[in-house]
C-alpha cells in the first residue's frame, strides 16, 4: 500500500510538472518568423560598384594582401571611407570628370566651371581623379561602368565639355564687327581639327563665340576701367573699389545693426531711382523734343539691344530665331544666346492709331517694364520700354515724328 501511494504522488507531480511547462510555454511570445533572402531591386550606380567590389574581393580571398604605405598621422578608416567616396561617384561623373581632365589639362577650371551630380571640393576632385589614374580596383570598376553607358549619355556629355585655352584663341581671332555665319565656323573646324575636341559642332562653335563676344572677350575688344576719382559707373563699380583690409575692424553690435539698416535703406533707394531713369528720359525727351538720330523717313521703330539694332519699316514684323527652314524678321540670335528662344516668339504690330502691340507667341514669356506677357497674350509698347526675352534685353524706340504724321493721316480718314 506505501509503494502504490508513493507512485500515485509522483505521477501526480509529474502531471502538474507538464501542466507548469504547457501553462508556461503557452504564455511565453512566440518568435517572428523573417527570410534571409534579399529582396530583388534595382540597383544604382554606386550600388553596382560596390558590389562588384565585394564580390571581387571574395573571390581573391586565399591571396595575401598587400597592404598600402601609410604616412605617419593617417588612419585606415580614413582611407576606407575615401575609397567609399570615390566609389559613390556614379558613371556619368567619372567620364565628365575624364574627358573634362584630358580636354583642359586643369582641374580648377574643371571645379569652377562644372556642376557635377555631387558637390565637390577641388580636393575631392584631385582625390577621384588620381584615384581612376593610380588606384588599379576603382580604376577597372570605373571603366567597366563607363562602358556601359548609352551612347545618347556619352553624346550629351561630350556635347558639354569645356572650351580650352587654344580652342577659345582661335575663336577670339574672329572680329567683333563680323556676322560669322555657320559655314565660317564649320571652316574653323576643317582647318583645325587636332585643336578641337571630336564633338564639337559648327553651331557650338558660333554660340560659344556669341558668349566671348558678350562678356568682351575678342581680340579686337578692350574692357574698360573703371574710372579714377569720384566719378562712378554704377554700384557694382563703387562696391569694388571700397578697400576690403578697412572693412575688417571690429565694430559695435548696435553700431552695425544700424549701419546695415541704412544700407538696405540707400540701397532700396539707388534701385528705384535706377528703374525710374528710362521713365524720366521719356519725359525728358517729350519736353525737349529730340529725337533719336537712328530714324530715317521709314523707320517706324527700332529695337535696340547691346550688339544689334533692329529697324521696323513695315507695319508687322515677327521676331524670334531664325533657322535654314524657317526666316524671320527679327533674328535674336545675332544679339546672343537665344537657344531658349522660340523660332516665332512674337509679333510687333502697328496699328491705325499709332500704338504698338506686342503678341506672344512663343513658349516662354515677354518681359515688358518688368511685366511678364505670357503666351497668347499681348501688351501695349511705349517708347522706352524695355523688353526681356530669356536673358536677352532690347529697347523699344519709337520714330515719335513719323508715328505723329500717321496718326494725323489717321485722323483725317476719320474725318473725311
Amino acid at each position: 500500500m506505501a509503494s502504490q501511494s508513493r507512485s500515485e504522488d509522483e505521477e501526480s507531480t509529474a502531471v502538474k510538472r507538464t501542466a507548469a511547462q504547457a501553462f508556461s510555454g503557452a504564455g511565453m511570445i512566440p518568435k517572428r518568423r523573417s527570410s534571409s533572402r534579399s529582396i530583388k531591386r534595382k540597383k544604382f550606380d554606386d550600388e553596382l560598384v560596390e558590389s562588384s567590389l565585394a564580390k571581387s574581393t571574395s573571390r581573391v580571398k586565399g591571396q595575401p594582401v598587400i597592404e598600402p604605405i601609410r604616412c605617419p598621422g593617417s588612419d585606415l578608416a580614413s582611407s576606407d571611407k575615401k575609397k567609399k567616396a570615390v566609389l559613390s561617384c556614379n558613371a556619368i561623373s567619372k567620364y565628365y570628370l575624364h574627358i573634362l581632365s584630358v580636354q583642359t589639362t586643369d582641374l580648377t577650371s574643371v571645379h569652377l566651371g562644372v556642376k557635377f551630380s555631387c558637390r565637390f571640393t577641388l580636393r575631392e576632385i584631385q582625390e577621384r581623379w588620381y584615384a581612376l589614374l593610380y588606384d588599379p580596383v576603382i580604376s577597372k570598376l570605373a571603366w567597366q561602368a563607363m562602358r556601359q553607358l548609352h551612347p545618347e549619355a556619352i553624346a550629351a556629355i561630350q556635347s558639354k565639355a569645356l572650351f580650352s585655352q587654344t580652342e577659345e584663341a582661335l575663336l577670339a581671332k574672329i572680329t567683333s564687327s563680323s556676322q560669322p555665319k555657320l559655314e565660317v565656323f564649320q571652316d574653323l573646324l576643317n582647318k583645325h581639327p587636332n585643336v578641337f575636341y571630336p564633338s564639337r559642332t559648327a553651331k557650338n562653335l558660333m554660340v560659344h563665340w556669341q558668349l566671348l563676344k558678350q562678356y568682351y572677350l575678342l581680340e579686337d575688344q578692350s574692357v574698360q576701367p573703371l574710372p579714377k576719382g569720384e566719378q562712378v559707373l554704377n554700384f557694382s563699380d563703387a562696391e569694388q573699389v571700397v578697400d576690403d583690409a578697412k572693412l575688417k575692424d571690429s565694430r559695435d553690435e548696435v553700431l552695425e545693426h544700424e549701419l546695415m539698416i541704412a544700407d538696405r535703406h540707400q540701397k532700396r533707394e539707388i534701385r528705384q531711382l535706377e528703374q525710374e531713369l528710362p521713365r524720366w528720359q521719356v519725359l525728358v525727351d517729350s519736353i525737349t523734343g529730340m529725337n533719336s538720330p537712328d530714324f530715317d523717313n521709314q523707320t517706324l521703330a527700332a529695337l535696340r539691344g547691346r550688339m544689334v539694332r533692329y529697324l521696323m519699316r513695315s507695319r508687322e514684323i515677327t521676331l524670334g530665331r531664325a533657322t535654314k527652314d524657317k526666316q524671320i524678321d527679327v533674328d535674336l540670335s545675332l544679339e546672343g544666346p537665344a537657344w531658349k528662344i522660340s523660332r516665332k516668339q512674337g509679333i510687333i504690330k502697328l496699328k491705325n492709331n499709332g500704338d504698338f502691340f506686342i503678341a506672344n507667341e512663343g513658349r516662354r514669356p515677354i518681359y515688358i517694364d518688368g511685366r511678364p506677357v505670357l503666351s497668347g497674350n499681348k501688351w501695349k509698347l511705349n517708347n522706352n520700354s524695355v523688353m526681356e526675352i530669356a536673358g536677352l534685353r532690347f529697347v523699344f524706340l519709337i520714330n515719335q515724328e513719323l508715328i505723329s504724321l500717321i496718326k494725323a493721316e489717321a485722323a483725317k480718314m476719320n474725318q473725311a
